[in-house]
């Protein structure tokens, strides 16, 4: 394929996708396609609803964003970027990707080239999205197409580490095929490429990225929960293990978000149909999972250590997303923490500048404020997301929006504990 001739089609345009377009667009000729007709109205205002580019870097990008499929004919390198999620058991639901590959399928151009970037357990891309391009398109993988598999990388919210600064691995189903993945990948990318001797390798190595993060951020989480049975600040622990050159440093948290709390799941689906039934994978999952109940018990103790009323508490939470400076609220462990705290009658407040009131009342059942429309009835603040937007707040200024006896929990260190203490307030950490 002659790169003069290329034509990218960017089939999904969300934290992943939307990126890769704008990138590609640079380069080339590049179509952006999504089923979300209000967000594709928003890109053509010049308006990211994933505040990951301004006005200004949208319309000097020259992409063509639409939710017309049949443009989807004009690529001859089509990259897929929808979302692989769980369902309500936790095995993977592949339907957007099916889908994806049904409309792509409907409208594929003879000799063209379809990369998959969406993480999903090895096998998957062969296995399930090759069979539905055949079947709808009338044609053979090799004589008449061809696919690769890419996978994502994107960090959201992540100024330092972006798409052309991160390590691009790449995979095709032929030696015919990685070539011209490889040049085209190449052309936007910084960082470097890694070729996969095999689409299943790099399906592999991308979902395993995930599970180890998620492990380690499990065994932190343990340790927590141990250290905070012994009346021992893991915090104390942490910084003095880290001391040792070889001592790898994570941090207790909630793990939310796009795709470690669900790539593990995908692996182990996969196992299990193989007949081995993972361990060490699951236990990390459950523990990280169990995390909003211990931080309700935190926010309990604290409020009966204050002689309070549960019934009658007031507990505003600070950061809802799933990670700080994100607008992304996708599998924020948040939502669990308030049915848990809303099952002792308190009342639960919420306090994202990253997300509208709208969102908030949707997603999480709450009511979103600015810490300053509060007045003086917080009971309890719980700081989930330290964001930027928060640097600025004080004790003292937290403190004239609480009632007498002041809890916080504080799950990022944000607040100093001894000055907390100091100033009246009833303070825990994880």
């Amino acid at each position: 394929m002659i790169l003069s001739n290329l034509k990218v089609g960017v089939v999904g345009l969300g934290y992943v996708g939307l990126p890769l377009a704008v990138a590609f667009s640079k380069k080339f000729n590049t179509i952006g396609y999504d089923t979300n007709e209000k967000k594709i109205k928003l890109l053509q205002q010049g308006i990211d609803p994933n505040n990951e580019f301004s006005k200004e870097e949208l319309e000097s990008s020259k992409l063509i964003v639409t939710n017309d499929e049949k443009l989807i004919k004009q690529a001859n390198f089509i990259v897929v970027a929808v979302p692989t999620p769980v369902d309500e058991s936790n095995r993977p639901d592949l339907t957007p990707l099916e889908k994806s590959s049904e409309t792509i399928g409907r409208n594929l151009s003879k000799k063209a080239i379809v990369v998959y970037e969406s993480t999903v357990y090895p096998g998957a891309t062969e296995e399930v999205c090759l069979p539905i391009l055949e079947k709808t398109s009338g044609m053979k993988c090799g004589i008449d197409f061809k696919i690769g598999y890419s996978p994502e990388r994107i960090n959201p919210g992540d100024k330092e580490h972006t798409l052309e600064r991160i390590t691009k691995i790449v995979s095709g189903c032929d030696n015919e095929a990685l070539d011209t993945i490889k040049e085209v990948y190449g052309s936007i990318i910084k960082a470097g490429l890694y070729l996969a001797p095999s689409i299943r390798v790099a399906e592999a190595a991308k979902v395993i990225e995930n599970i180890q993060r998620d492990l380690n951020i499990a065994l932190f989480n343990e340790l927590a929960l141990i250290f905070n049975k012994m009346g021992i600040k893991s915090k104390d622990v942490f910084d003095a293990a880290a001391t040792k050159w070889n001592f790898h440093r994570y941090y207790p948290a909630f793990v939310g978000g796009h795709c470690i709390p669900v790539d593990p799941y995908y692996m182990t689906h996969k196992a299990e149909l193989l007949g081995y039934h993972p361990e060490v994978i699951l236990a990390g999952r459950r523990i990280n999972d169990s995390m909003p109940k211990h931080v309700r018990s935190l926010a309990i103790q604290g409020i009966n250590k204050a002689k309070k009323v549960l019934a009658d508490s007031r507990v505003i939470i600070l950061g809802l997303t799933f990670k700080e400076n994100v607008n992304d609220a996708r599998n924020s462990k948040v939502v669990e923490l308030i049915k848990e705290l809303k099952r002792y009658n308190i009342n639960v407040l919420g306090c994202e500048p990253h997300l509208s009131n709208e969102t908030v009342r949707e997603k999480f059942g709450v009511e979103n404020y600015n810490i300053s429309e509060i007045k003086n009835n917080i009971d309890c603040v719980i700081l989930v997301n330290a964001h930027n937007s928060f640097k600025d707040l004080t004790l003292d200024e937290l403190k004239k929006h609480m009632n007498k006896n002041p809890v916080i929990v504080d799950m990022k260190n944000f607040f100093n504990e001894k000055e907390a203490i100091e100033k009246g307030f009833i303070y825990s950490c994880l």
